[in-house]
């Protein structure tokens, strides 16, 4: 009996559920980069036409080094990687690559910062943009749930646990809202380990029947995706079952490996996620 070969999603020879050795000096070499394209073509996303602009914004909150008489310096970093980029960076490889400065002696933080913005970006394959604030600073981070409607008190009955876009409708007359759900569980691509995370429509467009929304949200339990993969099936889902005038979609997964990943894709350039982080996060 013959068997389908699995489709190939660039991440077959990562780090991701392989014992590895920690490294403790800087290691550029350990960032581990997978073409989106592999994804994309799923979902009939051609090279140079994609139906979103966007970015995934993630959160580092175990970066450490030492300063130039041997002290530990701590701090925490944001990193954007446009949704243009032709690859992702993957999670684990990310988490090895900033374990490696923990013993890296650096002048100050701007260095670091320079070290990591460079070093992504030839990973990415463009510009990514990365913050870093020391302890020391005292930066704040703000939590808050988005200023919409939260859709996980429905009373609706639920049997599918694999996408279906079929569960998406849409009619009526034009509305404007934003649309979430705290239920969103996918699973890591390679690893099979829960994801967990917060889901937001924002929209203009015919009304989304909520009940079918949250169906389908929930349909992504048992589904085996990237954060980032996730985020753009659902905007292309939604797209062609709901035909929205505008239409932003964000997630906001909780942290594994003291990083957390947040995808945003919109229809047009302007429309922005809210700013405040997941609870959970």
């Amino acid at each position: 009996m013959s068997s389908t070969p699995a489709r190939p999603h660039g991440a077959e020879s990562s780090p991701l559920g392989r014992p590895v050795a920690y490294r403790d000096t800087y290691a550029p070499e350990l960032l581990f980069p997978i073409e989106r394209q592999l994804k994309r073509d799923e979902l009939g996303l051609r090279p140079g036409a994609l139906p979103f602009v966007g970015e995934d914004l993630w959160n580092a909150y175990e970066l450490s080094w030492l300063d130039p008489r041997g002290k530990p310096m701590v701090a925490l970093a944001r990193f954007r990687v446009p949704a243009s980029s032709p690859r992702l960076i993957e999670s684990k490889s990310l988490k090895l690559y900033l374990n490696a400065f923990n013993q890296q002696r650096c002048a100050a933080a701007d260095e670091v910062q320079a070290t990591i913005a460079r070093d992504l970006s030839a990973a990415a394959g463009a510009g990514v943009e990365v913050d870093i604030e020391p302890l020391a600073l005292r930066p704040q981070r703000i939590s808050a749930y988005p200023d919409g409607v939260c859709l996980d008190g429905l009373e609706i009955d639920i049997d599918r646990y694999q996408p279906d876009p079929a569960l998406l409708r849409a009619g009526g007359g034009e509305v404007s809202e934003t649309l979430y759900s705290h239920l969103l569980k996918s699973n890591c691509l390679v690893t099979g380990q829960p994801d967990w995370g917060m889901l937001v429509v924002r929209y203009t467009g015919p009304a989304i029947e909520r009940e079918g929304l949250l169906r389908y949200i929930v349909s992504f339990r048992e589904h085996n995706e990237f954060h980032e993969q996730c985020v753009e099936r659902v905007f292309c889902d939604l797209t062609a079952r709901c035909k929205p005038r505008e239409l932003a979609v964000w997630a906001r997964y909780t942290r594994r490996g003291g990083l957390d990943i947040n995808p945003f894709r919109a229809s047009r350039e302007g429309l922005e996620a809210d700013a405040g982080m997941e609870v959970r996060q």
